[in-house]
């Protein structure tokens, strides 16, 4: 039997399920810890992903429920692509990765696990983060807990301007 250490789990298991999307956004900043909102721009925002690939594994969201990217105005798509570009930098100064994957699937067939919303990915990498654990038996490692994430990388979000 195999097991492994993921506490964070159980505020999703315990916790109350949403009947709405979940990067539909309450107008106040009250919630954004909790909800791990790291920046709010205009039109967009920064939000880590509760069950991520890698530490500091970030998704750029736009406030408008759009299921479609072509479907996005163009002031959106500018600040989202101005936030994955800041987000990105203050990654690499946080973290250090070897590379950095950033993407986005549109439409069930390409992976979209939320698919009514569109958002993009950014994910830190670093040689061996996969490694024979992710091949052999399809598990990834997170070295550090998602809220000490969170708290490492909010004071570098506040910095942000666009």
């Amino acid at each position: 039997m195999k097991q492994l250490w993921t506490p964070w789990r159980i505020d999703y298991i315990l916790g109350k399920k949403a009947d709405s999307c979940p990067f539909c956004l309450p107008g106040g900043r009250e919630e954004d810890e909790e909800r791990l909102v790291l920046f709010r721009g205009r039109k967009s925002f920064v939000i880590m992903n509760k069950y991520p690939y890698a530490n500091g594994h970030l998704m750029v969201v736009p406030y408008c429920h759009a299921v479609d990217f072509c479907r996005l105005d163009q002031e959106t798509a500018l600040e989202i692509t101005m936030l994955l570009q800041k987000s990105t930098e203050t990654l690499q100064n946080a973290s250090s990765p070897e590379g950095v994957n950033i993407g986005m699937n549109i439409g069930e067939a390409a992976g979209a696990g939320i698919r009514e919303h569109v958002h993009f990915h950014i994910v830190p990498r670093w040689f061996g983060d996969s490694s024979f654990i992710a091949v052999m038996d399809d598990v990834r490692l997170i070295p550090e807990h998602i809220r000490q994430t969170y708290q490492r990388l909010k004071p570098l979000f506040e910095k942000i301007s666009l």
